[in-house]
């Protein structure tokens, strides 16, 4: 018995003016821009997308395919919730890749730890109003540089340095060569 695949249907355009387009998460499925339903890809049919306009939306039937074309602008438009919160996320994820540099930095020259909040962020205040002329407050106020915050990322960064190492030395292949002379008794 041969085995038949089944066959999947691919969006056209022209599947708009039963106000269908492709769905974000599959692009073989229909998603309807009127309820949001994403159908099964066997309802890609011309008939059946017809059917559920016919059914769920009398009211929509015989719209010109302008009126699908504006509803399809405003759906692409439409803010999601990644699009709401990427935007915060990448200036705080930012903010934080500079705190945990500065740490680096401040564990680096030896001094104490409180020079964050002290010296840098001033001084970074200063060069960003008198190079750049802008107010640098929403910027700074993003990168967290107190004295308990320096010191748990310096921990932390010591901590990865620390396993790194072990599963390092774990993982790879070596010996030891003593010379004669080293050992006691000789």
């Amino acid at each position: 018995m041969a085995d038949s695949k089944k066959k999947c249907r691919q969006y056209t355009f022209e599947y708009l003016k039963f106000s269908f387009l492709q769905s974000k998460a599959d692009k073989q499925l229909p998603t309807c821009l009127l309820c949001n339903k994403v159908l099964s890809n066997d309802s890609m049919k011309p008939l059946k997308l017809e059917d559920h306009l016919r059914k769920c939306h009398p009211d929509k039937i015989g719209k010109e395919l302008k009126y699908f074309q504006t509803l399809n602008e405003k759906y692409e438009k439409k803010p999601t919730v990644h699009s709401m919160f990427s935007s915060t996320s990448e200036s705080n994820d930012d903010g934080l890749r500079v705190s945990y540099n500065i740490s680096l930095l401040i564990a680096k020259s030896g001094k104490p730890h409180t020079i964050g909040e002290q010296l840098i962020l001033p001084a970074v205040e200063e060069v960003s109003k008198t190079v750049l002329h802008k107010s640098s407050f929403d910027i700074l106020k993003r990168v967290p540089l107190s004295d308990n915050t320096v010191q748990r990322r310096i921990v932390e960064m010591s901590s990865d340095v620390e396993s790194f190492l072990c599963d390092y030395i774990r993982t790879t292949h070596f010996s030891i060569q003593l010379d004669e002379s080293t050992l006691p008794g000789n």
